[in-house]
């Protein structure tokens, strides 16, 4: 172990000071705006018509708010276009309206019409709340010029977790002065606090053709819960019963193909309750929970030895969802504000030893579903506490008996900088085998210490597991994180996943390592009018370590440069080199065909490789991305190129063609991975929409046809005709037979009282 430990001393020092040199030089630079900003809403008896016309005389009453300012090119310049805001609120919900003046209007991007797609094409503007004025966490509402919603929920103060769903209401026009929008928030979809009447509040303006991001308030190129202003004046809000009833049905027929064939059709009724025991605190409660209708995962080829890690996509799990994060595991840090992620350490990698992962609730080990008869979940704050329970009973799987899966969470907010939590876990979605978890993390944000966000981070989890010793069974680790936008940033964590730590509720990529996640980087700001806007030079590096002799499983470390323009354009570079140990030979491919695999042998492998790419800018008709990768695998060579081209013609209908090939040459065999997917979006209207996803890799030789039509009369009513279908090629003679059609018809309806 000394030896070992003397071995990696190099690395960790480096660790450390690197940490302490760049991150005081952060701090050092740090520039401050004006965050004191603040009004007060007034408190009106009736409410305008959200229908994009701000012609009713409640708008003349509302708060106007002008005072706006670049963020990109230029942070703190005065925009380009004059943006004026008016809020004010009823009883029972916010509302905010805003005029985005624009000289010549047809610069205005606004190509997307379907309901929850993401706005990167368009002009957009946002609203940013901060309901309990803590900087920590909040909502994000975002309107295009077609007056499509998009919403969010801040994980923290630098990831929106996309795939939630608030109720709420907006509409939008284009005149010849620009576009209006209007926004209705009821209070009954946001958590606060009733006892004050102020609230963190942030407006966003981002103008695609011109890129040009304006803001009321913004500090070193940052807006977040962290970053805002205050709007007072807030009483009596009202949530009504705050009770939600979504009854809902699904109609199913599904056939199975093949010699033992079998056709089915049933009918399924679902209940989802929602029910706000104080404006705080949530109480849900599913039966017969049917998740038919959630979108599939894109398709990801394995190349390495270790699990794939799938975002949740189901609604029931991701209301509340940032209750139940913990330690920090996973989270982006600076990589998600400069937008280069960090190939060092890849992201099951930085999930691992996550204790609570609900993407193994209701789907069985080969991934396929399994029913969920009940769940209960109760969610939010009580004084100084952030509070989660979840409850779910779990069907029978082959193999599997019926479970019950308990989460719990809780938070206790130490003053406005630090939290202190626990969670415990018990129950084992995927095995009859009893397990139980408990685990505590400490978190540590400044948001404007010298200007900047300083984040440090720390955690213990331990598990009980039948069959597994209780020895060796915990997993620990810290973190420090710099998360700027500009200059100098960086992270550092450090992670140690014991032998038998086995989080059955939770994710776990790989046990019996210790291991160090290092980013560092500085982003410098051109002067404006040029092509290029901001330029990135990042240096990366991941090294993992066996527990019981500490010898190296993985050592990775790169450079990077990532240039970005005033066009929305992006180039990246980067070199890599990677140091693989294989203690068990590697079988890295399996065909199907009936030839034997190909295995890499045990041994050490250094390589290197280099990587080239560009994306352009979304808010043309046509717009792409491509990448180029090539260099040394193991002891042989691997080259990828991948990219995809979008056509948008007009905000009605949409392409997307995606290719990814991967040609691996070892000395014991060579292949080639094909994998492409291809989608289409037609909108008939802000409500109806028609989606196609064609998926297909030539490892698995399976096809998969995602057919959606999605109708949604308004926020919290829907209906969804779902069809998939899979075909496999198992000879590889380009001959494709069905495995599996699953027609699907479901609607829910919103009652609110």
């Amino acid at each position: 172990m000394i030896c070992a430990f003397d071995s990696f001393s190099r690395f960790r020092i480096a660790v450390l000071l690197l940490a302490t040199v760049f991150g005081g030089q952060a701090l050092a630079q740090a520039t401050n705006s004006d965050a004191t900003k603040q009004f007060n809403a007034p408190h009106l008896a009736s409410a305008a018509s959200i229908d994009g016309k701000l012609d009713e005389a409640e708008w003349q009453q509302a708060a106007l708010l002008e005072d706006f300012r670049q963020i990109f090119p230029v942070e703190y310049a005065e925009p380009s276009q004059p943006t004026e805001v008016r809020v004010y609120y009823t009883d029972d919900a916010l509302y905010v309206a805003a005029r985005l003046h624009e000289s010549d209007p047809s610069v205005i991007a606004a190509r997307v019409l379907r309901q929850g797609q993401a706005f990167g094409s368009d002009d957009v503007f946002a609203l940013i709340l901060d309901p309990y004025l803590d900087r920590r966490n909040g909502y994000r509402f975002e309107v295009n010029p077609n007056g499509v919603r998009w919403d969010g929920l801040f994980q923290n103060i630098n990831e929106v977790e996309a795939n939630w769903e608030g109720i709420w209401e907006s509409a939008a026009q284009i005149d010849e002065g620009g576009w209006t929008l209007e926004m209705k928030i009821p209070f009954q979809t946001l958590s606060f606090n009733p006892d004050s009447a102020n609230w963190g509040i942030n407006f966003v303006r981002i103008r695609r053709g011109s890129n040009e991001n304006i803001a009321w308030i913004s500090r070193n190129r940052e807006v977040n819960p962290s970053v805002a202003g205050t709007m007072g004046g807030l009483n009596g809000l009202k949530q009504g019963i705050g009770l939600d009833v979504v009854p809902s049905f699904t109609l199913r027929q599904q056939r199975i193909f093949g010699p033992i064939g079998s056709s089915d059709i049933n009918y399924e009724p679902q209940l989802d309750m929602f029910y706000k025991i104080t404006p705080q605190l949530n109480a849900s409660l599913t039966i017969n929970t049917d998740f038919s209708a959630t979108e599939v995962d894109d398709r990801q080829v394995n190349l390495t030895r270790f699990n794939l890690f799938f975002p949740e996509k189901r609604d029931f799990f991701l209301r509340d969802v940032d209750i139940f994060e913990f330690g920090q595991i996973g989270a982006g840090g600076f990589n998600s504000v400069s937008g280069t992620g960090s190939p060092a350490a890849s992201n099951p990698a930085k999930q691992n030893a996550r204790p609570f992962f609900s993407r193994k609730i209701g789907l069985s080990a080969t991934g396929q579903p399994v029913d969920i008869n009940a769940g209960a979940k109760i969610s939010g704050r009580v004084g100084r506490w952030n509070v989660g329970s979840l409850v779910i009973n779990q069907g029978e799987q082959p193999g599997v008996d019926a479970q019950n899966i308990f989460v719990g969470r809780a938070v206790y907010n130490l003053g406005a900088r630090t939290q202190i939590g626990a969670i415990v876990t018990d129950g084992n979605p995927q095995s009859n085998l009893d397990n139980t978890l408990i685990g505590t993390d400490l978190r540590y944000r400044n948001t404007n210490f010298l200007g900047n966000t300083v984040e440090t981070v720390a955690f213990y989890e331990q598990t009980d597991s039948e069959g597994k010793r209780n020895t060796d069974n915990a997993a620990y680790g810290m973190g420090l994180v710099l998360p700027n936008a500009q200059r100098w940033q960086g992270l550092y964590y450090y992670k140690r996943v014991e032998d038998n730590f086995n989080p059955a509720a939770g994710y776990i990529n790989r046990t019996g390592i210790e291991d160090h996640h290092l980013n560092f980087g500085y982003r410098d700001f051109m002067q404006p009018g040029g092509y290029f806007r901001s330029v990135l030079y990042a240096a990366e590096a991941y090294r993992a370590e066996t527990l019981d002799d500490g010898k190296l499983l993985t050592e990775t470390m790169g450079l990077r440069v990532s240039s970005f323009t005033n066009t929305n354009d992006t180039w990246f570079s980067r070199y890599i080199y990677t140091k693989e140990v294989l203690s068990l030979p590697f079988t890295i491919y399996r065909p199907t065909d009936g030839r034997p695999p190909i295995v890499i042998p045990v041994g050490e492998y250094s390589f290197s490789e280099l990587f080239f790419g560009s994306q352009m800018g979304t808010q043309r008709k046509w717009s792409g991305n491509f990448f180029l990768q090539g260099g040394e695998y193991y002891d042989g060579d691997h080259f990828q190129y991948r990219g995809n081209v979008t056509w948008r013609p007009n905000r009605n209908f949409s392409a997307d063609f995606s290719y990814t090939v991967d040609d691996i040459e070892l000395p014991y065999g060579s292949f080639m991975l094909r994998q492409f997917g291809f989608t289409t979006v037609y909108s008939f209207s802000a409500t109806l929409s028609w989606s196609n996803l064609i998926q297909y890799d030539n490892i698995s030789e399976n096809l998969g046809i995602n057919s959606r039509l999605h109708w949604i009369p308004k926020a919290g009513q829907q209906a969804f005709i779902v069809l998939n279908w899979g075909l496999i090629d198992p000879d590889k003679d380009n001959s494709f037979d069905s495995t599996l059609a699953d027609l699907s018809l479901k609607f829910n309806y919103t009652f609110r009282f």
